[in-house]
């Protein structure tokens, strides 16, 4: 995820749904209408089409056999699946990458840190996210696998919707000490613990979202 200038309408309008999507601004199940997108946004149909098809492909809006769209749903199962899917793609890139680490890594995984727990700290569901994910992007993309980061990425705006419906809860914390840990174990030159600290990140958080985010269905 990422807080530049988007290059055309499109990836704009990509955006500016995709964050609205994953802060719960736009709740699962909203109809989504391409005219009134348009007119809301300021531009053409044809960037808002595009934009639902993208968000598609990237499972955050649902397009049913008669063409009307939703903003997908959210439910246990499906995100306890997705938690498995982010955590094979996630701790594969993670256990290819650790090596490589610098002690230039390891500084920009402090920056990204920091960056995390202070946007919790502010409320800001979105800057949380970002820097989160690019603590795992660092690592993954020292193994130098740029086609298993493509595939994360896809995933990436999925998890941050259930990350998003935690923002009240203790859930963030298992990612902050988590991430503390893990640049402790780096810095002291552990990096096969740090992989195992990072793969109880995903066993930990996937318990407690199973035990607390969906216990009223």
């Amino acid at each position: 995820m990422s807080y530049a200038v988007p290059p055309t309408r499109t990836a704009a309008v990509v955006r500016q749904l995709r964050n609205e999507i994953v802060t719960g601004e736009l709740p699962p199940g909203t109809l989504i209408k391409d005219a009134e997108l348009a007119s809301r946004l300021g531009v053409s149909i044809t960037p808002v089409r595009e934009a639902i098809a993208q968000l598609s492909v990237e499972g955050l809006i649902d397009i049913a056999p008669n063409r009307t769209r939703h903003v997908t749903r959210v439910t246990q199962k499906n995100a306890l699946e997705l938690i498995d899917v982010m955590s094979v793609l996630a701790c594969a890139g993670f256990e290819w990458g650790v090596d490589n680490l610098t002690e230039t890594h390891i500084d920009l995984l402090r920056q990204r840190q920091k960056e995390f727990v202070e946007a919790l700290r502010a409320g800001n569901v979105l800057a949380a996210g970002a820097a989160g994910a690019d603590f795992s992007t660092i690592v993954i993309l020292a193994s130098g696998n740029r086609e298993l980061q493509s595939m994360v990425d896809l995933v990436v705006a999925r998890t941050m919707r259930i990350l998003a419906m935690t923002a009240e809860s203790g859930l963030w914390h298992i990612w902050i000490e988590g991430h503390d840990a893990i640049i402790d174990l780096l810095e002291a030159g552990d990096t096969q613990g740090a992989l195992a600290r990072y793969r109880q990140i995903y066993v930990d958080y996937r318990d407690r979202v199973e035990r607390e985010l969906f216990d009223d269905l």
